[in-house]
């Protein structure tokens, strides 16, 4: 009920908006602050775009010329991990654009199932979609907003395959920059290794899911991607971090500093907000950080109010 009456007041505002002599404005779309929000569309529109993605008549604005890409995380896709950003960001004005990389060649909705391929062909496959998005929009950047194991396909594609070029910012959601020890998965593989039985540990762990064991703390891909700093200079970084986040851990290895970067905890200033993993792509407060971030120039109060965990 409490999104509810917000989502409801918003448009009764923007509506009576349009009726006022001189002014036309265009009927947002509904923004569920929901995780699982994009669940509903990828069942209704298998492999389809949330409302307000991947418009192919979207031109970039003045006050928004860099289009915003969208990475999700391990196991999300283009609609299920963004259906709170996608109509968001189009509210704003920005043209939004999202993928579902890392997906085995099976039919749906296996399909759907992203971030499971190794990282740098992930990143290979953001790669070509960013070059689209240019060439689509007229645009000479884009900004990315990742969640997860996005963070990490993003940060590959910016520092090894040439995208610090074509990316103004990284707002990153949940970033686990120096890996995750969840589960003590990072300290088993770390011991592994350690008795000779690293490869066999890799094998499994990645039956299902070949970039997962990359992520994890002390990782040759995460030892080998942070050989030269964790940021490029060229992007200005943005890290809005959970701390009771379960999936990365400890969730300071979202707050890794540096001369580009700025990171909140979501919780600080704002206790009753329980978002963790997948509540922060969920929550308000977490959404009012990102446009900040995305427009530095809008700087508006985030919202401070309970969001519950699991779905925000």
């Amino acid at each position: 009920m409490r999104r509810s009456f917000r989502q409801s007041w918003s448009l009764l505002i923007l509506a009576a908006a349009m009726f006022v002599p001189g002014t036309a404005t265009a009927a947002p779309l509904p923004v569920d602050y929901n995780f699982f929000a994009g669940i509903v569309p990828e069942l209704t529109n298998p492999g389809g775009s949330l409302p307000g993605a991947n418009d192919p008549t979207c031109v970039p604005s003045a006050e928004h010329p860099d289009p915003v890409v969208l990475l999700h995380g391990t196991g999300g896709g283009g609609q299920t991990n963004w259906g709170v950003y996608a109509p968001l960001l189009a509210n704003e004005g920005y043209c939004v654009f999202s993928l579902t990389y890392g997906s085995y060649a099976l039919p749906w909705p296996v399909s759907a199932i992203g971030g499971m391929a190794p990282i740098p062909q992930s990143a290979s496959q953001v790669s070509a979609f960013v070059d689209d998005v240019l060439a689509r929009t007229g645009a000479q950047r884009v900004d990315l907003v990742a969640h997860s194991q996005g963070n990490i396909v993003g940060n590959y594609y910016v520092k090894r395959l040439g995208g610090g070029d074509k990316v103004g910012k990284l707002v990153g959601i949940a970033p686990p920059w120096l890996g995750t020890n969840a589960f003590g998965a990072g300290d088993i593989a770390h011991f592994s290794r350690a008795l000779g039985a690293g490869p066999a540990f890799d094998a499994v762990s990645s039956s299902l899911c070949q970039a997962c064991g990359q992520m994890f703390t002390g990782s040759p891909f995460m030892t080998a991607l942070n050989a030269d700093g964790v940021y490029d200079p060229r992007v200005r970084y943005t890290n809005i971090v959970s701390a009771i986040d379960e999936l990365v851990v400890p969730h300071t290895s979202g707050l890794v500093p540096g001369p580009n970067a700025t990171s909140v905890v979501v919780q600080d200033g704002c206790a009753q907000d329980y978002s963790e993993h997948l509540a922060i792509a969920g929550s308000p407060r977490a959404a009012g950080h990102v446009l900040n971030a995305l427009d530095p120039a809008r700087q508006a109060p985030v919202p401070c109010e309970f969001v519950p965990p699991f779905t925000g």
